[in-house]
């Protein structure tokens, strides 16, 4: 089992195209840690406004009656790809990963199976 602070290096380092990633806490829409980004892209206010977005799908899910879990979210831009996989298992109910890509440079395909992998040896 991999650290969060071992777990965001190994999405920066392995998954290509990568800008940013955070760990973040939907229930309060805290970031609990990240790595990347820069002055074009602010993880802790992309973090709060994401948890918007996986609020919002929760709750769709909830009035649609729908009995099914939320595996990953993307939002595509013009030149990025916003990944947003929610956590399952043990200690990590609430929370999510949400990575960063340059669409120029990453295999969206690639992105979500390598950070479905890291997730399975992430101990938070």
């Amino acid at each position: 089992m991999a650290s969060t602070e071992a777990s965001l290096k190994e999405a920066m380092t392995s998954i290509e195209g990568t800008i940013g990633i955070a760990l973040v806490d939907y229930s309060s829409g805290m970031a609990l840690g990240t790595l990347g980004g820069g002055k074009d892209l602010d993880l802790n206010v992309a973090a709060a406004g994401n948890t918007d977005v996986v609020r919002a799908k929760v709750r769709a899910l909830e009035h649609l009656g729908l009995n099914d879990e939320i595996e990953d979210i993307l939002i595509t831009l013009g030149s990025q790809y916003h990944l947003i996989r929610l956590l399952k298992g043990r200690n990590s109910n609430g929370l999510f990963l949400y990575l960063a890509l340059d669409r120029n440079r990453s295999n969206l395909a690639m992105a979500r199976h390598q950070l479905k992998s890291i997730e399975a040896g992430l101990e938070v």
